[in-house]
């Protein structure tokens, strides 16, 4: 993730965040508190998300919206996993209190949801076979290869991409997790698996197949941010959310929590959601 990030974090932002801080009286809250936990939805994407076999939830989204949470007088979270697709509407159906998944910022999501200000930071990657044998290094690349098939989660950011940039509807192959897309690259079923390039990484390494390399990271996508999202209508429970996380960012406990995943803290401390979930 250093390597092709290097970002300067400002604290100038969060201190005047933390100087204007009201004190919150809002009924989500309270509910929350109530019940002793939030609800959050994940993808169970590490190092974005995770669930052990004995069920814990953990991850560098769902560890940071713990802290955050319980410092707001909720104890703790209760995960369930969704595909990206689906996060917004159970969200909006109420299924979930909050998304804490890896969902990066774009305007059409911000439209949607209420994020709060950045956590996570990532550019995108593609597994391949070893050797790269079709010279794929961008979703363009992808898009003028009538024999490239590209696997991608449902509603997620690279199905996104991959569509923009011109790939047909027939060879972007939607697949419900990590695992999966991995063994529809083993299998040669995909030519190209793509999710963030910590994602991918982790993947990858777990695997620990010598016939799969990556490429990193993908030429001409962006790099994003993500933020806890929380249902339209519920911004106090999010700006309550903001203020707890901003201290989190200064204290230096925020590095603590997301640096051993590899994340960097100042990343997601150079830039807004009010920069990130403008159109362009």
């Amino acid at each position: 993730m250093r390597t092709f990030l290097t970002i300067t974090a400002s604290t100038g932002a969060l201190t005047a965040m933390l100087a204007a801080a009201p004190a919150w009286a809002d009924g989500k809250l309270e509910e929350l508190k109530e019940q002793g936990f939030a609800r959050v939805a994940i993808a169970n994407e590490p190092p974005f998300t995770a669930v052990a076999a004995d069920g814990k939830v953990s991850g560098a989204a769902p560890d940071v919206a713990r802290e955050v949470f319980k410092r707001l007088g909720v104890e703790d979270i209760v995960a369930s996993i969704s595909e990206y697709g689906a996060m917004i509407p159970g969200l909006q159906a109420g299924r979930h209190d909050v998304i804490t998944a890896g969902l990066f910022m774009k305007p059409e999501r911000c439209n949607a949801v209420a994020y709060s200000e950045p956590i996570l930071c990532d550019a995108e990657a593609f597994a391949l076979k070893k050797g790269n044998p079709l010279k794929l290094k961008s979703y363009k690349d992808i898009a003028d290869n009538p024999d490239a098939k590209i696997g991608a989660p449902g509603g997620g950011t690279e199905e996104k991409l991959a569509l923009e940039a011109g790939v047909p509807r027939d060879r972007v192959i939607v697949v419900p997790d990590g695992q999966s897309g991995l063994k529809m690259l083993q299998d040669g079923r995909i030519d190209v698996y793509s999710l963030p390039v910590l994602s991918i990484n982790a993947l990858v390494s777990k695997a620990n197949d010598p016939s799969v390399e990556v490429v990193a990271p993908v030429e001409g996508a962006p790099v994003y941010c993500d933020g806890a999202a929380f249902k339209k209508g519920e911004e106090a429970l999010r700006d309550a959310f903001d203020v707890e996380l901003a201290k989190l960012k200064q204290s230096g406990e925020f590095a603590k929590i997301i640096e051993p995943y590899g994340f960097s803290a100042a990343a997601a401390m150079s830039t807004t959601r009010e920069k990130l979930c403008a159109t362009k």
